[in-house]
């Protein structure tokens, strides 16, 4: 099979059309799909080298796969990464990430803020098997360093963080990390690799779900785990094959055909983005309105630091608590409720009743979850409609 060579130095754009591909016999144009769950091999000899780890060449789909190969390659060249290994879903990706480092006795350390099953992960699963977890406001880096211990092995954040939109400082906390002898796993999903790279600010690995932004229209799972070849062959590889969660040949298929339009996708629902940030932030029925591109984010000077660009993603604090959004969210006619986001449609979410509604009322006002808070993701609708829709949403409060 060909892998055609790329020149060094081309833009995102060209890299998520051409970077990782490869052709069969046949030369075919597109991408090919291989539908096939194992390979045959032209003696047993062969396979004792191929499954010895003596030879190179796809074995199981369990393990490797031709088309999954190719979305891996594609998504290391887009992040900067020497190596990727795709899951099923996007905890697959965050699950293997952090489990594949610990073992009992160790300790984690992770931002508060994180997404509901994200939280479950650190706080309830990992403890399960003798692994501790703390948790820290992210945004502070005097308490990530008090909560290192001796046995601390992994730092884990989300930046822009899901609901909230609070930056951290990757760079910040990469370094405690190393001065600690751990590692730093980011979940960079929000800012997606085009406007953040958390490998060259210091992290040691990366997750997506790449249901998210990457197939960005509402169809396939999955998931990915971007690090160095050390970090994957050390922690990832084995753990994925032995574990099996797997993405489908299809699924990885959707991805790297997603891959070719997702920076025109994303750089149009970024500036959408922003419009409707600058247009309703002082509206008199927002409390207030968060948003990564705007200089009244909490955060902007990291931001301006460790980000190109905003965000798809919006979080609209109303007065009125739960009724108030409920009565927007109902309001609305283009934009859709659900708590998927990165979509080609624009949808918004209400977290404390959905992905975050596990949690106590306390322990969700500590995340900065309170019950008038709604998530929009923005899709690529035109800015004018959506304005319009969130208008009159907001006059049904």
């Amino acid at each position: 099979m060909d892998q055609p060579r790329l020149p060094a130095g081309l833009h995102p754009e060209t890299i998520s059309i051409h970077a990782g591909t490869i052709r069969s016999q046949f030369n075919e144009a597109s991408e090919a799909l291989f539908l096939t769950q194992g390979h045959v091999y032209d003696s047993a000899e062969q396979c004792e080298r191929r499954f010895a780890g003596d030879e190179e060449g796809f074995i199981y789909a369990r393990f490797s796969n031709p088309t999954v190969a190719m979305f891996e390659a594609r998504m290391a060249a887009l992040e900067g990464a020497q190596a990727a290994r795709a899951t099923a879903t996007g905890m697959a990706a965050v699950t293997a990430a952090l489990v594949g480092q610990v073992k009992a006795g160790d300790h984690v350390v992770a931002a508060r803020a994180l997404f509901g099953s994200c939280r479950y992960v650190v706080e309830e699963f990992l403890p399960r098997y003798g692994v501790a977890s703390t948790l820290v406001d992210g945004r502070n880096l005097d308490a990530w360093r008090a909560a290192i211990r001796p046995e601390t092995r992994v730092l884990f954040l989300e930046s822009p963080a899901n609901p909230t939109l609070e930056v951290i400082d990757i760079a910040g906390v990469a370094a405690i990390a190393r001065e600690a002898g751990a590692r730093l796993v980011v979940d960079n999903v929000f800012a997606t690799p085009l406007w953040q790279r958390p490998l060259a600010l210091g992290a040691d690995c990366v997750v997506y779900s790449t249901t998210k932004h990457v197939d960005g229209q509402g169809r396939c799972l999955g998931g990915i785990v971007l690090a160095s070849e050390a970090f994957i062959g050390e922690h990832i590889h084995t753990y994925l094959r032995q574990t099996g969660p797997a993405m489908s040949p299809f699924n990885a298929w959707v991805m790297l055909k997603s891959l070719e339009t997702m920076p025109l996708r994303i750089e149009r629902q970024t500036r959408s983005a922003g419009l409707l940030a600058d247009r309703f932030a002082d509206h008199p029925k927002v409390r207030r309105l968060t948003y990564p591109g705007r200089p009244d984010h909490p955060q902007a000077d990291i931001i301006a630091r460790q980000m190109t660009a905003g965000s798809t993603l919006l979080a609209i604090e109303l007065d009125g608590g739960k009724a108030a959004a409920f009565r927007f969210m109902n309001a609305l006619r283009i934009a859709r409720i659900s708590n998927n986001l990165g979509d080609a449609k624009s949808l918004v979410t209400h977290p404390a009743t959905s992905t975050h509604q596990r949690f106590k009322p306390e322990e969700r006002l500590a995340m900065g979850i309170d019950e008038g808070l709604v998530r929009l993701s923005v899709g690529l609708e035109h800015p004018d409609d959506l304005a319009d829709d969130l208008e009159r949403a907001l006059a049904a409060i």
